[in-house]
């Protein structure tokens, strides 16, 4: 079967312990699923959680974020040994996707995906909603209120389960709005923010910035930052900028 065959993508959701590579102390998984039509829907049976042991204490600050305990996930498995179950299942996925792609990353290394392609939720929804306010993954929840997505599923916050469940229902509206390839193009690339996200311009447009103000902020040490100044300045310029876009189809958010 080739990858362009298989029909889901696996929403991945972590809880740690810390921030090295065998410190997971969750995981959680949601699978979105391409129907015979060729839209997208999450899949009602396709998803689970498991514990794992990160293999050392879980620190006070941590357990107040996600309330995991020592005795849960003791002799649970260590990561190296439950990861590839989860992240490389029977059938294979298209791709796997979280919100802020990035962390999961850290820990989902591509030996035990497989070099599995991701999805960025966060970097897409900044492209394909940038007149909210915010991004985060609760936030979108209740600004947008996906269909169809029960609210005490999507609880308790800061689980590996219910954090994935809300993510694939943002993920099924960007793939049922624009290609997977694209939402792919755009993970690749660091953030389009959407306003200047701090300092004297805070919560403007790139576009109400000055040329000088956007020479600056294009040699900031965030990327996301740099990045988003350096497409506003090719812009002006009438150079393309890089990844390319889809128009997004508003009329299904």
């Amino acid at each position: 079967m080739s990858q362009a065959d298989i029909s889901r993508v696996r929403v991945i959701d972590l809880e740690t312990a810390g921030s090295s590579a065998s410190d997971v102390c969750e995981v959680g998984w949601q699978d979105v699923e391409r129907q015979a039509d060729g839209s997208w829907q999450v899949s009602a049976s396709s998803r689970g959680a498991r514990f794992v042991d990160p293999g050392r204490p879980i620190s006070p600050g941590t357990m107040a974020i996600h309330h995991i305990l020592d005795e849960w996930v003791t002799g649970a498995g260590y990561w190296r040994d439950v990861a590839p179950g989860v992240l490389r299942p029977d059938g294979g996925v298209r791709a796997l996707a979280a919100h802020r792609a990035s962390f999961e990353q850290r820990f989902c290394t591509p030996d035990l995906t497989g070099s599995a392609d991701w999805i960025c939720t966060w970097k897409c929804a900044l492209r394909l909603w940038p007149d909210l306010p915010r991004f985060s993954n609760q936030m979108l929840r209740y600004l947008r209120q996906p269909e169809g997505l029960d609210h005490d599923k999507g609880l308790p916050a800061h689980r590996a389960l219910p954090d994935a469940y809300v993510t694939a229902h943002h993920l099924r509206d960007m793939l049922n709005t624009v290609s997977l390839d694209q939402l792919l193009v755009w993970s690749r690339e660091p953030g389009l923010l959407p306003r200047v996200p701090s300092g004297p311009n805070r919560g403007h447009p790139w576009s109400a910035l000055t040329d000088t103000a956007l020479a600056t902020l294009a040699r900031d040490r965030d990327i996301d930052i740099r990045f988003s100044a350096d497409t506003e300045v090719r812009r002006r310029s009438g150079q393309a900028g890089p990844g390319g876009s889809e128009p997004a189809q508003r009329t299904l958010l």
